[in-house]
């Protein structure tokens, strides 16, 4: 695998958007003997047309050429008419947020006709993968040790089952029907290939608002309810723009609505432009939740987190107030 390329930037033209441009930046060694390294800039022109063939153009740098700090772009960055619509970077974490459906080779197959940007793209896939594999791994290996009995073992050979126990009499004619019966239909050639297909399909039908049903609920629960494997609810996220699970987020957006709302009652009877802010608060929580939901890679507004840590110290506040007034009593 090519390790060389650490950045792959791609913009799109916000008044034609059948223009694309890529910078790529390789990491390419000295050959001077000091193990030195140096970094190539290319950017690229490409034609990405719906109802046509993809084209690469031969371009003069336009983005690189205005003192660009490629290592500093991110997704929605704009320069001029260009809009960064996806960004590569090997030493960042997460290294993307976000792929475009045009970008995904498995579903845009007009890919194959600019090779530059494919080849970079695949190998960009292919470190995701690598990620992915990783993260499961340790379940992977566990489940390999218990299959083999040791891990350092090798398979036994395997010896065949007879249906007769040896131990019992033979079965009779009745009984033989009988347990033909109630085989299990999933035995029979052929139907466990019809059930992955029709796990296949069932993955490929998965559309966004399908997940937003469950980011309410950790992600091992959401993909159980999904009925799918964990790295294939992970990939689907990827695909959809969606770095994280964003249940802790809407969980905490949800814990602040309810506590605006008990806050508000209890401040109704007493002052009440106190309880009309914390309304107006609630409103705007609840909005941000939407959005949220809607766009997933967001991340929860500063002014948010400011109001969540200051509910926080006033419930370590009123804990420490109401124990204190119960050691009193008690004394």
């Amino acid at each position: 695998m090519d390790s060389s390329l650490t950045i792959l930037l791609v913009f799109n033209n916000t008044i034609q958007p059948e223009l694309f441009r890529s910078v790529h930046v390789y990491c390419r060694e000295l050959l001077d003997g000091n193990e030195r390294e140096e970094a190539v800039v290319v950017e690229r022109e490409f034609v990405l047309s719906k109802s046509g063939s993809y084209v690469e153009m031969n371009c003069t740098p336009i983005l690189t050429s205005l003192n660009l700090c490629v290592a500093d772009v991110c997704e929605g960055y704009k320069n001029g008419v260009w809009l960064c619509v996806f960004a590569f970077h090997a030493d960042h974490t997460p290294q993307f947020k976000h792929i475009p459906s045009i970008l995904l080779f498995t579903r845009n197959s007009k890919l194959k006709a600019i090779p530059n940007l494919l080849n970079d793209l695949q190998i960009i896939y292919k470190l995701e993968l690598k990620a992915e594999v990783d993260d499961d791994l340790p379940d992977s290996a566990e489940e390999e040790s218990l299959r083999n009995g040791y891990g350092n073992q090798s398979p036994q050979k395997v010896l065949p089952v007879f249906d007769q126990d040896l131990n019992c009499l033979p079965f009779d004619e009745g009984t033989t029907e009988l347990v033909d019966k109630k085989t299990n239909v999933e035995s029979l050639p052929g139907f466990g290939a019809k059930k992955r297909k029709a796990q296949s399909d069932h993955i490929a039908k998965l559309a966004l608002p399908d997940l937003v049903k469950y980011f309410d609920v950790p992600i091992v629960e959401a993909s159980r309810s999904l009925n799918i494997g964990l790295t294939v609810l992970k990939r689907k996220c990827r695909e959809f723009g969606i770095p994280r699970w964003p249940h802790r987020k809407i969980k905490s957006l949800d814990n602040l609505i309810h506590d605006l709302e008990e806050e508000a009652k209890h401040q109704e009877s007493k002052d009440k432009v106190v309880a009309m802010g914390m309304v107006k608060r609630q409103r705007m929580l609840e909005c941000e939740k939407e959005n949220i939901e809607k766009k997933p890679f967001m991340d929860i507004q500063t002014e948010t987190k400011r109001f969540r840590q200051d509910m926080f110290k006033r419930r370590h506040r009123a804990r420490a107030v109401e124990k204190q007034s119960s050691s009193v009593s008690s004394t």
